[in-house]
């Protein structure tokens, strides 16, 4: 139990600021002679190698995380992790931590300020504010020290921010820097490194908009260039000045904006690429900084969005075919990033931003350029495109349902002054961008087909009181863009197999198959007019002989989703057209692999056996059981013949279907009250009581009937004196393993008052009807007749259903009333459950 408890794997953060897992042991705490003090112990548990020897020092921030985990650091750049297996372990080892620190084991972090801030409180009252050295060379390592010492404590950060802002003093910091570069002083460096570095860590807007500012900010980066961790400094300067340069791709006549554009990239170049990455103390302290970014960005989308004359001639320029290639893919990547920027946007303005580039005309202009050649700016209108699918879908509906219209006005005229034009919509342009990608992944075209998902998705269509935008959009989508989307399906499936069937081609029909599988799903009659006038089942079923699993699974599910909605003209279809041919064929050339080609196939004769798909069963039974009766490992197609057999023999005898249904719905019943009073009568009559001379049922009928009955109309006869009889019918439920007899009709003349029972066996009863002058042998006065002994036998797993009284046959009635009169009552029939 211990060695479960106590089990731990031990992390290190290596040079890349990634967890190293170093083994997995058993830890213990102890005292240490060589450590001098109270130490963690990790021993592997493969060998019992020492792992880990810790010395809990009593000066060092513990962290406890997610109930399992312990972090602390202990050296600058040196973070040990234990992380166990068990929370109890975990508890006791941070308990045995806090008693050496003295600190009570409910936080969560042992060197909590609220331990200390009774001193600092005290101090606070005493020195009001931190007295900061004075900012020379000689005292840099003193300043360091001031500034790490700090950070623990979120009083003391609080004093040495404000003195930094209050005397000026990080000017005066990256003024010393500029002598020590001069000076070569490599020691004076090390220390500037590590006071910016801290000065970041200290979380302060104020302090970042003087280090961010247009004359510090180039030595603030000067500054984190030389990090003593390095034996050689960063060049990063020489990178911003001179590698990376700032392109105004439209000239940017507000000198606010451009140096907001200036600021932010080197800001974000410092988080990203300057600053190390912050350990686990250090990941809440940068927020600032990420805030700083954030508040840019906003600041510079919303003066970009306010400057028309900047928006004009960036799409002026975009859609001029006299733009250069070059320029337009500057302009593109400007507007990609100036999208990305729109993303930090809160809700309302972003309303506003994409409503204005709308109102510019970004949709037209990226149909243009999506036209193009270059495959680097497609790429980019592409995520251009996807930003305004993405936050608006209605948006892009619109713009294509009157690029539609238009197209239609215009090629009417053209039409009739017998010209021909050429439509190219811009929904049909993302279509054939997904065909004719390059990619050997597909990553693009995986890209355009979830944006086409999301344009056909009637979950985002909305509905007002004046139009229907499901209905319009899947009447223009079915009309002008499902030709171009099923087209390499078509031109792929033209004889009986694939006539292409290479990997990338394979992929690209996966696509188009997954698409229309998710528009089955959703559309209604759209999607099934397309198919059933276009016979697009019977192509898809070709890609069963794919080479490709992936593939003709992909087809398969395709008809699974058709079958999966029990719909009778997607099943006359497919049984008009022999569609479950190709199923059947690839079900026999996969054999007795047992692999998912196989459990799919059998998961949809499956279905269509559990949801009984009358039609379905019916046809695959018919013409294709010699080829499925021999599989024995699962009994899905015996199950299916079996349905067969039983809606032929329905068919043979449709009054048992329709007295079935009336059974079923409870029709016909008698009155409540006439049903308790029938049970009470029978719960009151004692089992033993029965004569030894009841008729029961032979075991011959047993065997053809697996449910038995007992009919009690004669017992009603009894209890109410009735003058009259009629002959009566009983309708009888068969059990679904079993046949349903010829005749299902019941007379209960004078041969046929008798006591049903469901015993398991009568051949050894004195009353069975084997016995002579037993009352159930022949010539007995309560006895079967021979012609009618099978009928009588005729039982449901349920009991009696629902009686049908006939009255039409009355020419036995007297005769029924004396036999009526002449039987005791011990002889009348009874349920027996």
């Amino acid at each position: 139990m211990t060695d479960t408890r106590r089990r731990v794997k031990v992390y290190t953060l290596n040079e890349d600021r990634q967890w190293d897992d170093r083994g997995t042991g058993h830890v213990s705490s102890g005292y240490v002679e060589r450590l001098k003090g109270m130490s963690l112990l990790v021993r592997a548990e493969s060998d019992g190698s020492l792992l880990l020897e810790s010395k809990i020092n009593p000066n060092t921030a513990y962290q406890k995380q997610q109930d399992t985990l312990i972090v602390w650091s202990e050296a600058e750049n040196y973070d040990l992790a234990l992380s166990f297996q068990e929370k109890a372990g975990c508890d006791e080892i941070w308990e045995k931590i806090c008693q050496v620190q003295g600190k009570d084991p409910s936080v969560d972090i042992t060197q909590d300020l609220v331990d200390e801030s009774e001193e600092e409180r005290f101090d606070d009252m005493s020195s009001p504010g931190l007295e900061l050295p004075s900012c020379e060379l000689s005292r840099l390592e003193e300043i360091a020290e001031l500034v790490a010492s700090s950070l623990p404590s979120p009083l003391r950060r609080e004093k040495l921010a404000l003195a930094l802002e209050n005397e000026g003093y990080i000017k005066k910091l990256l003024e010393l820097f500029h002598v020590c570069e001069d000076l070569e002083n490599i020691e004076g460096l090390h220390h500037l490194y590590e006071i910016i570095k801290g000065i970041f860590l200290l979380n302060r807007t104020a302090l970042f908009e003087v280090m961010f500012s247009e004359e510090c900010i180039m030595d603030v980066i000067g500054c984190l260039e030389y990090d003593p961790a390095l034996s050689q400094p960063r060049k990063h300067r020489e990178f911003l000045t001179k590698t990376a340069k700032f392109k105004e791709v439209i000239p940017i006549s507000d000198p606010e904006l451009k140096q907001k554009i200036h600021q932010t990239y080197r800001v974000q170049y410092i988080q990203d690429m300057v600053l190390p990455t912050p350990s686990v103390f250090e990941e809440n302290m940068l927020s600032t900084l990420h805030s700083f970014i954030f508040f840019n960005k906003v600041e510079i989308v919303g003066m970009l969005q306010e400057d028309e004359k900047f928006l004009t001639d960036l799409f002026a320029q975009l859609t001029d075919e006299a733009t250069d290639e070059e320029k337009r893919q500057e302009l593109v990547n400007f507007l990609k990033e100036f999208c990305a920027f729109s993303q930090t946007l809160q809700p309302q303005n972003r309303d506003a931003f994409f409503k204005t580039l709308s109102n510019m005309g970004i949709l037209p202009a990226l149909e243009v350029i999506l036209g193009m050649d270059d495959t680097q700016v497609r790429s980019a209108a592409t995520d251009i495109f996807s930003y305004l699918v993405e936050y608006n879908p209605s948006m892009v509906r619109e713009f294509v349902m009157q690029e539609a219209q238009q197209n239609d006005d215009v090629s009417k005229k053209l039409t009739e002054q017998k010209i021909t034009s050429k439509d190219i919509l811009l929904i049909n342009l993302i279509i054939e961008h997904m065909i004719c990608d390059t990619d050997p992944e597909l990553g693009g075209a995986v890209q355009l087909m979830g944006l086409l998902r999301t344009l056909v998705d009637p979950e985002n269509m909305l509905a007002t009181a004046n139009k229907t935008e499901k209905t319009e959009f899947l009447g223009f989508f079915y009309k002008h863009c499902m030709h171009v989307l099923t087209a390499p399906l078509l031109a792929n499936t033209t004889e009986d197999k694939p006539s292409k069937d290479d990997f990338q081609t394979a992929q690209l029909l996966a696509l188009v198959l997954e698409l229309l599988t998710f528009c089955v799903e959703h559309h209604t009659y759209h999607i099934k007019n397309y198919i059933i006038n276009k016979d697009i089942l019977r192509r898809v079923l070709v890609l069963m002989a794919s080479k490709h699993a992936f593939l003709a699974l992909c087809a398969l599910r395709f008809k699974r989703k058709i079958i999966g909605l029990k719909d009778e003209f997607y099943n006359r279809y497919i049984m008009k057209s022999f569609l479950f041919e190709p199923v059947v064929k690839a079900f026999l050339n996969n054999g007795s692999r047992y692999n998912l080609m196989n459990s799919a196939i059998i998961e949809m004769f499956e279905f269509i056996r559990v949801e009984d798909i009358k039609s379905l069963t019916a046809h695959v039974i018919e013409n294709y059981w010699k080829a499925l009766e021999d599989v024995d490992y699962v009994q899905t197609f015996k199950g299916l013949k079996l349905r067969f057999e039983q809606q032929r023999e329905r068919q043979d005898n449709p009054k048992l279907d329709s007295m079935r249904s009336i059974l079923r719905n409870h029709r016909y019943r008698r009155d409540a009250r006439t049903l308790e009073d029938e049970e009470e009568m029978w719960f009151n009559t004692d089992e033993d009581d029965m004569e030894d001379g009841e008729a029961v049922v032979s075991p011959s009928d047993k065997t053809k009937n697996d449910d038995d009955i007992m009919d009690p109309i004669s017992k009603f006869m009894e209890r109410k004196k009735l003058k009259e009889s009629e002959e009566k019918e009983v309708l009888l439920k068969t059990n679904l393993s079993g046949r349903q007899s010829p005749s299902f009709k019941l007379s209960l003349s004078s041969g046929t008052k008798t006591n049903l029972t469901s015993q398991a066996s009568a051949t050894n009863l004195p009353g069975s009807p084997g016995s002579p002058g037993s009352p159930g042998s022949p010539g007995s006065p309560g006895s079967v007749p021979k012609n009618t002994s099978q009928t009588a036998a005729i039982t449901t797993k349920g009991g009696l259903v629902g009686l049908v009284d006939y009255p039409d046959d009355d020419e036995d009635d007297d005769e029924d009333e004396d036999k009526e009169d002449t039987l005791p009552l011990a002889k009348k029939a009874k349920f027996d459950s």
